[in-house]
């Protein structure tokens, strides 16, 4: 397989929120899984406690994610709360403390997608940022092997609001577990421009901003994304991490068109391109790379992969990383 990329060196694997297609998404289990299977970094959601610990979770409201609407010691915390223009109703880490959250068991998020996950709902923690760092860690000096680690701030302006901060605890944290520069295999990603502007003050640590096809970014209203955009992020960023159908789209039939040009692009302003996120079940694949009609059936996962490959990208987020690894070995 050519390689395209931006630096000449095959694409990243990078399992998103562990190899949550196997186990219950942010768990250690999932992590330790993707690992085992040869991913390159993992994929942490951070967000915070009540006492400003930094915990993996998708979102701040965990209603889908753990077993909190089971816990009646927690029914009076059930909430409505604005985040980013959206409304959400449910129950919010913010509101809990850790030792409250660490009460709580992970469960399955797309149960009716992936109902053998569903055997795990129960069993595991919601893990902090540490605890995901810790397990890196005994991995290296066990296997002599660092994994990288590729952390999201999810609604970084939101939670300033609220006096909780992601950036310092999470730079003391990678900093702390080796993580703390450009050369080290560490990526921060954000859907936010300003909170990746303020890290660019205070880190070398690579950034990547998040691009998405259906709006600009939340703490921009109204700040659409181009080509144009480009050179503008790479003042502050080291690479774009867009939805995967801005850098191959689908026809009316479903089915893959050809690259957009993104890909070349980002790499003409010095960028790199990790699209999000590939995942094996049909329901999430181009109709030319599924196996059948049923949405949970694994289809061509492999197939796909490789097309994003041959434009070029330089890495990608997968729940899979075992059929993503295996697709870019090949």
């Amino acid at each position: 397989m050519t390689i395209k990329t931006l630096t000449g060196e095959p694409p990243i694997i990078i399992a998103h929120r562990g190899a949550s297609g196997e186990r219950p998404e942010h768990t250690l289990a999932a992590y330790q899984l993707a690992i085992e299977q040869g991913a390159d970094f993992i994929e942490p959601d951070l967000v915070l406690t009540r006492d400003g610990v930094l915990v993996a979770r998708h979102e701040n409201e965990i209603s889908e994610t753990t077993d909190v609407a089971d816990r009646p010691e927690f029914a009076a915390r059930k909430t409505s709360k604005t985040i980013d223009g959206q409304d959400y109703t449910g129950w919010f880490t913010e509101d809990f403390t850790l030792a409250e959250l660490k009460i709580l068991r992970a469960r399955e998020r797309l149960p009716e997608l992936r109902v053998a996950n569903m055997q795990y709902d129960g069993q595991y923690e919601v893990p902090t940022f540490e605890e995901v760092l810790q397990l890196l860690s005994a991995h290296a000096e066990k296997s002599g092997k660092r994994i990288g680690v590729y952390p999201e701030t999810k609604h970084p302006s939101y939670f300033k609001a609220l006096g909780l901060s992601h950036d310092e605890p999470m730079l003391r944290l990678l900093t702390q577990y080796g993580y703390g520069g450009k050369a080290d295999p560490v990526f921060i990603q954000s859907f936010e421009v300003g909170n990746l502007q303020a890290l660019n003050e205070k880190t070398e640590i690579r950034l990547v901003q998040l691009v998405a096809s259906g709006g600009g970014p939340p703490d921009r209203k109204g700040l659409g994304f181009s080509v144009d955009s480009l050179k503008e992020i790479a003042t502050y960023a080291d690479g774009i991490g867009p939805s995967k159908d801005m850098v191959i789209g689908r026809n009316a039939l479903g089915q893959l068109n050809e690259p957009t040009g993104l890909v070349e692009a980002a790499h003409k302003a010095g960028l790199l391109v990790h699209p999000w996120t590939f995942r094996r079940e049909n329901y999430f694949l181009p109709t030319d790379f599924k196996s059948g009609i049923d949405p949970r059936e694994p289809g061509d996962l492999a197939g796909e992969i490789r097309a994003f490959v041959a434009a070029g990208v330089d890495g990608l987020f997968s729940d899979n990383p075992a059929q993503a690894v295996a697709a870019v070995k090949q």
